[in-house]
């Protein structure tokens, strides 16, 4: 009886392994094609001008909202401080919020990150990064091309953000958005 058992354990265990392959979640790949999708759009779109990182990974995309008007650019190596909010939808084709078939409010819009926020405090204090190895590609490549005072919205496609991987909440092969204000060059 107990070989009959082992024997059967041992088949089950065997289909579940051969059932198992390296191909991605129908529901990771709906996903992907979705952000490929909205971030494809947005390069589409006459409003956005587009930024090629210099990792050659992709481009970003970027929409001026305040012009600095300064002239000063940070490098690579340089330390920023920065205001931002960056966020993803988890479902590009509803509204940021939205009653769901059972009447609960869904969120879509996810907010991941904000120096308005700072840690439950509030106040939108800058937060300082270096700008070349502390940051995603996509952000880092905008920060580069930003002069001190801009602030941009910056759409950045999964493979210039947290790539097939994702990081803590944000899902793999997310389009990240921010709103950058590029506040000072720290020296």
């Amino acid at each position: 009886m107990k070989t009959k058992l082992y024997l059967l354990l041992g088949l089950f265990a065997a289909c579940l392994l051969i059932s198992c392959n390296d191909d991605e979640d129908p529901i990771d790949e709906a996903y992907k094609l979705a952000n490929e999708a909205q971030f494809a759009k947005i390069t589409a779109d006459p409003a956005y001008t587009k930024i090629t990182s210099q990792s050659a990974n992709g481009h970003i995309m970027y929409k001026e909202l305040v012009d600095g008007n300064t002239g000063e650019r940070p490098y690579f190596s340089d330390k920023v401080s920065v205001r931002y909010t960056g966020w993803y939808k988890n479902d590009w084709n509803r509204e940021d919020t939205y009653i769901d078939g059972d009447g609960n409010l869904v969120r879509n819009k996810v907010i991941f990150d904000s120096t308005a926020d700072n840690n439950g405090v509030g106040n939108n204090i800058p937060r300082t990064f270096n700008v070349g190895n502390e940051l995603i590609d996509g952000f880092s490549t905008a920060l580069q091309h930003m002069e001190v005072g801009d602030k941009w919205e910056v759409w950045i496609p999964w493979q210039l953000g947290y790539g097939a991987i994702g990081q803590r909440e944000i899902k793999a092969y997310s389009t990240l958005v921010f709103e950058i204000e590029l506040v000072d060059i720290v020296r």
